[in-house]
């Protein structure tokens, strides 16, 4: 069944994607929801992003590195032919074509560069589809860093190529036996790990999740997608502004990274769930991974355990500013199954010649069927994140097709 959160009018432009209220919070959600020995740590990472956001050197050294390591900016890619067929004007923001082939190395960067400022010779990462491990491994090797990445078993089973990118590249990583086994599970064995170890070592948390300052520090990291595309939309369309922004969401970094470039315009923004982890369309208040949010629970308030085809939005909620924005009505948050994305992401890669992961996928599935059902008008613009590339999904969709 398909669900999806209201689709109100935007609220006023200048209205959202700030910097956070009082305690980290985006309205009622947020916040920094920690044992006693991480408060103290998230103090010190709030305030050394604080001070390196300010700090002209960091932001250059920074652009630097998205510039020679990642190959920013990446392409706005027009998708002709179907966009010929689906009877809309849609644009792809390369994401997958950046070094490690996704949007996390952007944030991993930014979050690396700040751990070696505080001194930090350790990171400490979670991760799911696997991209964000590799990312981490990627920026320790690069900055002379060690790395030690959770993953829940069972996806270590279906990201084998990543996890051995991963060891390659030097890092550690330990499978994670309890639980659902995946994105959920590893993220609680990391913030447990860190517990411990909070005097070398810096979490890298990869999505918008977590205590404060991770949500929007996340964000921030990851707005360069937004803030590239608006300027790219602004030369390549007559408007300058898309009609419609879609980004999938499991936690929302890709989409949080997305919509903050246009918060400020009428664009309306999509986040793309998928339908066994609708922590935005389907969740319930509730206190998760150090943050307040929206999450799948049941009667009982327990934790339900999400699942997706793909591995980075098998996570059964999402981050606070994503449930403030779908709260204010800025942002619409919509479902789709495991065999829309799959069919997806083949119909991509026959039109234009792109395998994008299965995630991106998703964002696509809805665009299609919104499409087709007359949601999205004939001759809309539409912007979507693609936020990943296929190969790790490979064995996956060998399997199905």
């Amino acid at each position: 069944m398909r669900e999806m959160s209201p689709w109100r009018e935007p609220v006023p432009a200048g209205g959202t994607m700030g910097e956070p209220q009082a305690r980290g919070r985006f309205g009622e959600y947020g916040g920094r929801y920690a044992p006693e020995s991480l408060v103290e740590a998230c103090r010190e990472v709030d305030e050394a992003f604080r001070e390196a956001r300010a700090d002209p050197g960091f932001r250059a050294a920074l652009a630097e590195l998205l510039a020679l390591h990642v190959g920013r900016p990446t392409p706005l890619t027009p998708a002709r032919r179907l966009s010929q067929e689906l009877g809309v004007r849609l644009y792809l923001k390369r994401e997958d074509l950046t070094h490690t082939g996704s949007h996390k190395i952007n944030n991993v960067l930014g979050q690396a560069l700040l751990a070696t400022r505080m001194g930090r010779r350790r990171l400490i990462a979670e991760t799911g589809a696997g991209q964000h491990g590799v990312a981490t491994a990627t920026a320790a090797a690069l900055l002379g860093l060690e790395a030690t990445v959770f993953m829940g078993e069972r996806d270590i089973e279906r990201q084998a190529l990543n996890v051995f990118r991963m060891r390659m590249l030097g890092a550690e990583v330990i499978p994670v036996t309890t639980g659902s086994r995946t994105l959920k599970d590893a993220t609680s064995e990391a913030m447990r790990h860190w517990v411990g170890v909070t005097g070398d070592s810096h979490y890298c948390v990869g999505s918008v999740i977590g205590p404060d300052p991770y949500p929007w520090m996340v964000r921030e990291f990851q707005r360069v997608i937004g803030d590239e595309a608006r300027a790219q939309c602004a030369a390549e369309l007559r408007t300058g502004v898309p009609d419609h922004v879609v980004a999938c969401v499991g936690g929302g970094s890709n989409a949080a990274g997305t919509f903050a470039g246009f918060a400020d315009t009428s664009a309306r923004f999509v986040g793309v769930e998928a339908e066994g982890g609708a922590g935005a369309a389907l969740g319930r208040l509730g206190v998760l991974h150090g943050c307040r949010s929206l999450f799948l629970q049941d009667d009982d308030g327990q934790i339900v355990e999400a699942h997706s085809i793909a591995p980075g939005l098998d996570y059964p909620g999402v981050g606070p500013e994503h449930a403030h924005l779908r709260e204010l009505g800025r942002a619409r948050y919509v479902t789709v199954t495991d065999e829309e994305a799959v069919g997806a992401a083949v119909r991509l890669a026959r039109t234009e010649g792109i395998v994008p992961a299965l995630e991106s996928a998703h964002a696509l599935a809805w665009v299609i069927r919104a499409a087709g059902e007359g949601e999205l008008a004939a001759g809309s613009t539409v912007l979507m994140t693609l936020s990943g590339r296929g190969d790790k999904d490979i064995s996956t969709l060998k399997e199905l097709l």
